[in-house]
């Protein structure tokens, strides 16, 4: 992990919660002094790293008028330090980037829809674009891929459908319902599930998936002319929240999707069925990730608690958050450590070696790799660490088997 100073860290984490739920502290985390030294080259990298430009931005705007003011190259506002107007600059121009990056894929994802309606072809937007609606500045989100989630007929009449229209396919992954293409330069993704590698977690999965097609619990965003359907906001946490497990078993998970997931349980906070929710989280196994990540939402993000359901909190620090116990701090401290360390998606993790040895040599590396990834996530559930681990041994090892035997 790069280098950052304690004060970038909470500089960053300070104008995080800010954009996020546009509240900053006046106390402890949130202080006047908390701004001065402050590499503030450091906070845009970690912003950058973590995919949260515009949160991040959407922060330092919240706090300027109270904090500091633009007067020029490193100078003092109010007594305290600027972000450099160059960086600002420079900062604020990537967001513009990523806000119109955003409208163009709208328009992508409007044409897409209506194309598969008019095939008389049923899906719904999953991730992505959809839970960006759950943000006060959706198209500030940075965005990724266009992920479709169809039932089994559906799911085969869009690769028909869609394939003569990519510029690019990807082999399918026949055992997880995954096939992935470009279309107009936009990578779009077919999931005829979204199951993990883990099979207590999977069937629960299938069965809030089934839900969704079965009784058409959906939700719609009306982007410009075109209604999008959405997974209702009850099987769209486990979706998102599931998704996140995913990665953060297997390379790493990033701010950007655990924002989601709070954007998504806040916005909701008081239509989501909580018995139910609670119910589906357990039959998963899953309760200590969602304790640990729940405590790292309040204790990092400034999530608030209301919306956070599940966790216990002791009561309010002299800021107005809210405290956590020992244990669950230890959690959150954990998540923190891990999320830092991978970056968005793993992108901080050095995978040049895939490149650089022969396949004995980078099936030994990796599988050092995922068993020490396994051990630092042990502490937030000994059991999923291990099932994930396995699993991924598994799948690289029927990898080598096939290389060898196509030699």
């Amino acid at each position: 992990m790069k280098t950052f100073s304690y004060s970038d860290i909470q500089t960053f984490f300070e104008l995080l919660r800010a954009g996020l739920f546009s509240v900053h502290g006046e106390g402890g985390m949130g202080c006047d002094s908390l701004f001065k030294d402050v590499d503030w080259g450091k906070v845009y990298q970690l912003a950058q790293e973590q995919s949260v430009q515009g949160l991040v931005l959407q922060g330092i705007d919240m706090v300027n008028g109270s904090r500091f003011t633009a007067n020029g190259e490193g100078g003092m506002g109010n007594g305290y330090p600027l972000v450099p107007r160059g960086l600002l600059l420079q900062w604020i121009g990537e967001v513009q980037m990523i806000e119109q990056r955003n409208k163009e894929m709208n328009v992508f994802v409007a044409e897409l829809m209506e194309k598969l309606r008019g095939a008389g072809i049923y899906t719904l937007l999953v991730k992505g674009q959809g839970v960006a609606q759950c943000y006060e500045k959706p198209l500030w989100r940075a965005c990724g891929d266009v992920d479709l989630l169809l039932n089994d007929s559906n799911y085969e009449k869009a690769k028909e459908f869609l394939t003569p229209l990519a510029e690019k396919i990807e082999e399918e992954n026949e055992k997880r319902r995954h096939f992935a293409m470009t279309i107009d330069g936009w990578s779009v993704e077919l999931h005829g599930t979204l199951r993990g590698s883990i099979k207590r977690i999977n069937r629960v999965i299938d069965e809030v998936q089934h839900d969704v097609f079965r009784d058409g619990n959906v939700r719609s965003w009306q982007n410009g002319n075109t209604q999008v359907l959405l997974p209702r906001a009850d099987e769209d946490v486990i979706f998102v929240f599931t998704h996140i497990l995913q990665h953060f078993y297997v390379s790493g998970i990033g701010l950007r999707q655990i924002c989601d997931w709070c954007r998504l349980l806040y916005t909701y906070k008081a239509s989501l069925n909580y018995g139910l929710l609670e119910s589906r989280i357990r039959k998963a196994g899953i309760m200590g990730e969602w304790e640990a990540f729940g405590a790292f939402a309040i204790e990092y993000l400034g999530m608030p608690v209301e919306a956070m359901p599940f966790i216990d909190v002791r009561g309010k620090k002299e800021e107005g958050r809210c405290e956590i116990d020992k244990r669950l701090k230890r959690k959150a401290d954990r998540v923190l450590k891990l999320v830092l360390e991978s970056g968005n998606f793993g992108r901080n993790r050095d995978f040049s070696y895939k490149q650089k040895y022969p396949f004995v040599i980078r099936y030994a590396m990796s599988f050092w790799l995922y068993t020490k990834l396994a051990m630092q996530r042990f502490a937030i559930s000994p059991r999923n660490a291990i099932l994930a681990w396995w699993s991924t041994v598994k799948i690289g090892a029927g990898a080598a088997v096939k290389a060898v035997r196509s030699t």
